[in-house]
């Protein structure tokens, strides 16, 4: 495993839309191994491949505070969303801002592990902000496109 740099903001690459993932490689599994220590490194709970500079469908979440159940999703495709929620999300690319934004409540997605079995899961809560917010990086969308009020980190006692 390799700890990756973090592409924040400024950089374009960001809004760019990744590519499906054609053939799962020894290469594929070893971004995923990167992409899991550099999320935990950087104390997050999600991460999508273009984050790290590679346009490919590939995200990973660890929604426990114990870091110690993470979930791989290569090319997700969302079957549903049902409701809504409302809360504060931060990102590992806009460092020191959160921002207040509308996710559906539950998620349903679809995707393939890392030994390229098909998977469905149904998300729910924390689970479904953290998959849409990754989603979304897969999509060239960030966070702060959707969000309805944004502040500085730091600030959450003002609420």
């Amino acid at each position: 495993m390799a700890l990756r740099s973090l592409r924040v903001v400024q950089d374009d690459i960001l809004h760019k839309v990744s590519r499906p993932v054609v053939q799962i490689t020894d290469k594929t599994c070893q971004l995923l191994d990167d992409m899991l220590e550099t999320m935990y490194h950087h104390n997050g709970v999600g991460l999508a491949a273009v984050q790290i500079g590679v346009l490919r469908r590939l995200l990973v979440i660890d929604i426990t505070e114990e870091g110690d159940s993470p979930i791989e999703f290569i090319n997700p495709e969302v079957i549903s969303h049902k409701g809504s929620q409302t809360g504060w999300e931060g990102c590992l690319s806009i460092p020191g801002k959160s921002g207040n934004v509308v996710r559906p409540n539950i998620t349903i997605v679809r995707a393939l592990n890392r030994h390229g079995e098909p998977f469905e899961m149904h998300c729910e809560g924390q689970l479904a902000v953290a998959l849409n917010h990754e989603l979304d990086h897969l999509d060239g969308v960030l966070y702060t496109q959707k969000a309805i009020e944004m502040r500085q980190q730091g600030d959450e006692d003002e609420e």
